[in-house]
C-alpha cells in the first residue's frame, strides 16, 4: 500500500490569507512542498512578493486588505482571475489588540472582530462558486479556519477581542460545515498555540517562562501546523468536517 498519495496536494489550488508571515506562511510553504499551487494574500504587498519569490513558480502573491468589505471583494476578484476552481481556502489573516479591561477601546474591538470574523465569513461566501466548482463527493473542497487556543481557554493576556473572535471562528467553522456539507465542501478549524510570528514575537523574549506552561515543553514548528493543514486538505482528510483541532502541545487540554 502506497500512502504517499493520501497526503499529496498535486493538482490542487489553494488560497492562504495572511500568507506572508507566521502561521499563514508556514501553511503556504507546506502546501507548495506538497504539490499545490498557492495564492497568498496580505496587506503587505512587499512581504507577500518576497515569500512568493522564495517559493517559486507555484506561489502567486496578491495584496489585499480584508479589514474592509471592498478589500474582500477585491481579493475574491483576484481569485476569480487566477482560477475558476478553488480546492482549498485557508482563512488565516487576523489581528489582535491588547489593553486592560477598563481601557479597552471600542475601535480596537471592532478592528479585531471585523478582520478575524466578518472578513472570514464574507470571503468564504464570496468564494463559494470556486469552492463548489472544485468539490466532488470523493474529494471535497476544503475551507480551513485558523482559530486559536485563546478561543478555547482563558488567555493569559488582556486580548479580549482576540479571544472572543477566535471562539467565534471556531463556532462559525462548525456552522459553515453543516451548511456546506451537501455541497461537498468541508470546513475545519485549527486552534494553534504558541508559534513564532510577528504577533507572538514578544513572548519569545522569555521563551523558557512561556514554554513552561506548555505540557510538551516547546513552541510549535512549521511541520506541526503545516502537517495538519496538509492532512486536512489532502485525501487523508476528505472525511473530516466540523472539527476544531488544537495544535498546542496540550496547552488548552492538559494543564
Amino acid at each position: 500500500m502506497d500512502t504517499t498519495a493520501w497526503f499529496s496536494l498535486e493538482g490542487k489550488r489553494a488560497l492562504v490569507t495572511g500568507g506572508s508571515r507566521g502561521i499563514g506562511e508556514m501553511i503556504a510553504r507546506a502546501y507548495v512542498a506538497a504539490g499545490a499551487e498557492v495564492l497568498i494574500a496580505s496587506r503587505d504587498a512587499d512581504a507577500c512578493r518576497v515569500v512568493a519569490e522564495d517559493l517559486g513558480a507555484a506561489c502567486t502573491a496578491v495584496a489585499a486588505d480584508l479589514s474592509r468589505p471592498e478589500g474582500v471583494d477585491a481579493l475574491a476578484g483576484a481569485v476569480a482571475d487566477w482560477t475558476d476552481r478553488l480546492d482549498v481556502l485557508v482563512n488565516n489573516a487576523g489581528a489582535t489588540w491588547g489593553a486592560s479591561l477598563g481601557e479597552y477601546p471600542a475601535a480596537g474591538f471592532d478592528k479585531v472582530m471585523n478582520l478575524n470574523v466578518r472578513a472570514v465569513f464574507l470571503l468564504t461566501q464570496a468564494l463559494l462558486p470556486q469552492l463548489r466548482a472544485a468539490a466532488t463527493a470523493q474529494d471535497p473542497a476544503r475551507v480551513l479556519m485558523i482559530g486559536s487556543v485563546d478561543g478555547l481557554t482563558v488567555p493569559v493576556f488582556d486580548s479580549f477581542a482576540y479571544s472572543a473572535s477566535k471562539a467565534a471562528v471556531h463556532h462559525l467553522s462548525t456552522h459553515l460545515a453543516a451548511a456546506l456539507a451537501p455541497d461537498h465542501v468541508t470546513v475545519n478549524a485549527l486552534a494553534p498555540g504558541l508559534f513564532p510570528s510577528k504577533m507572538t514575537a514578544f513572548l519569545f523574549e522569555d521563551q523558557a517562562a512561556v514554554t513552561a506552561r506548555i505540557p510538551l515543553g516547546r513552541p510549535g514548528r512549521l511541520e506541526d501546523v503545516g502537517g495538519m493543514a496538509i492532512a486536512l486538505a489532502a485525501r487523508a482528510g476528505s472525511y473530516v468536517t466540523g472539527t476544531v483541532l488544537p495544535i498546542d502541545g496540550g496547552y488548552a487540554t492538559l494543564r
